[in-house]
């Protein structure tokens, strides 16, 4: 039974078995905190099933809400992971649940590959996007330009690359939802000041096992995403190559 107050603007996480902890849990810390300072809105996390589901780590969540509950979210975020976001882009549920809460939102935001659901489902027609560096190739075998940033935006959709850029976006969403001097509020409350002990990647240099790891995934992706534009075609969904 939904306890939303009047007025109320829901941000729905979207959870699901063997997703990266960090792409969920990243967001999820930022928004929340967000709500101190702007309590109209709400952050939630919804599933398939209010019942625990394991993670890329030993630890298992357990989703607010179910999809059903919060069927008209004003903004939804989609995380990433490795082979679950590649079983989810086919899971009946998931996609629809993506398709429609997305159909009405105000903002729909991904972490990681949780760009290859919204694009698996045709919300990235058109637009520029991200995604995990490995799996680029995948996100252009959708149909989606790829961009190596932090995040993109594209009207109302932003995409952000790998597990920390969740961190990034979700403090630029909540800029956009709220104002710049809100988000630098929600940044100072967390602590995020980043500084990597080695610094940043230097992505000119990549070692060789990364590289080939990326060019085994580049090769698979066609069967990795026919699946998907199949069913994209099927739901009525535009876009695709």
């Amino acid at each position: 039974m939904s306890t939303d107050s009047p007025g109320e603007r829901i941000i729905a996480l979207v959870m699901y078995p063997g997703m990266t902890i960090l792409d969920l849990v990243g967001p999820l810390q930022v928004l929340t905190a967000m709500e101190r300072f702007a309590p109209r809105y709400r952050t939630v996390v919804v599933g398939t099933q209010a019942r625990p589901m394991g993670t890329d780590v030993s630890t298992a969540m357990v989703p607010d809400r179910t999809f059903a509950e919060v069927p008209h979210p004003y903004a939804i975020v989609v995380p990433g992971g490795r082979g679950a976001t590649i079983r989810a882009m086919s899971d009946p549920k998931i996609r629809q649940y993506v398709r429609t809460a997305a159909a009405s939102a105000v903002v729909v935001a991904s972490v990681c590959t949780g760009s290859l659901i919204l694009a698996a489902v045709g919300l990235l027609k058109g637009r520029q996007a991200t995604t995990n560096w490995f799996f680029s190739s995948v996100l252009k075998r959708l149909g989606v330009p790829y961009h190596q940033r932090r995040w993109v935006e594209d009207g109302n959709v932003i995409t952000s690359a790998g597990v920390s850029a969740g961190i990034d976006m979700a403090l630029y969403l909540a800029s956009r939802l709220t104002d710049e001097a809100t988000a630098r509020r929600v940044q100072a409350a967390i602590d995020y000041d980043p500084q990597p002990p080695f610094g940043g990647i230097d992505w000119a240099h990549v070692g060789v096992l990364p590289r080939l790891l990326r060019g085994a995934i580049r090769t698979v992706a066609p069967l990795l995403a026919a699946g998907p534009i199949r069913l994209r075609a099927a739901d009525g969904a535009t876009g695709g190559p």
